[in-house]
């Protein structure tokens, strides 16, 4: 049986992971690389884990979580198909069985706002744990002068936690913004398409999706 940790540990993944990160330093995007892929992985496996999913599906989405970003590699754009369409050569050749080779696959493939829809549990799980992942350290350019809109906003997350609450009916992301870099309307301006989807994310696993920013619920 594949595990999060055989995945972790494989060559061929840590290169893809690596250089589709090259990709996106030359496109000026924000970190996505072992920090980010890991930090995926295990919220999502936080999600289903507190949901009471099984084991294995706890698993399944850690994985998807890792490997969610490895389409960068051939282009940014569909990365999520593309690396879909990797995941499944990389699983397959390592022996992975087809009934845990298509949710991982069906999940990496929906996880872009702009394409996925959270179809099932694992893909739902990921979606959230991917979208809320915005924090300071994602930043690469050290100039705040020079700072896009997305370095701003990023940059402004002082702290940010993804939170299931104790009933099992809330997935709260609550988030510090320093204003200083920027504002709460230019959280939205960029990531408002992410947080709609976020809801329905946590509608299919039965939850309700919550935003709060310096402490006033906004979603």
């Amino acid at each position: 049986m594949i595990t999060y940790d055989m995945v972790r540990q494989n060559e061929a993944v840590k290169t893809y992971i690596t250089r589709a990160d090259e990709s996106l330093v030359a496109l000026g995007y924000t970190e996505h690389s072992f920090a980010h892929v890991t930090k995926v992985a295990e919220v999502g496996g936080y999600i289903l884990r507190t949901l009471g999913y099984s084991d294995r599906e706890v698993e399944l989405v850690k994985i998807a979580g890792y490997l969610h970003d490895i389409g960068n590699l051939i282009n940014r754009v569909e990365h999520s198909q593309s690396g879909a369409v990797m995941a499944f050569r990389i699983l397959d050749k390592m022996g992975m069985e087809p009934e845990d080779i298509a949710p991982v696959v069906t999940a990496i493939g929906n996880h872009d706002e702009g394409t996925g829809t959270p179809v099932n549990a694992i893909a739902a799980a990921l979606f959230l744990a991917d979208k809320s992942d915005v924090r300071r350290s994602r930043v690469r350019n050290i100039k705040p002068t020079e700072f896009d809109i997305h370095d701003r906003v990023n940059y402004s997350v002082s702290s940010s936690e993804l939170k299931i609450n104790e009933e099992k009916t809330e997935i709260a992301l609550i988030l510090k913004i320093d204003t200083q870099y920027s504002s709460v309307t230019e959280y939205f301006e960029i990531f408002l398409e992410r947080m709609i989807l976020c809801r329905k994310a946590a509608d299919r696993l039965g939850l309700r999706f919550t935003l709060t920013i310096n402490d006033q619920v906004l979603m």
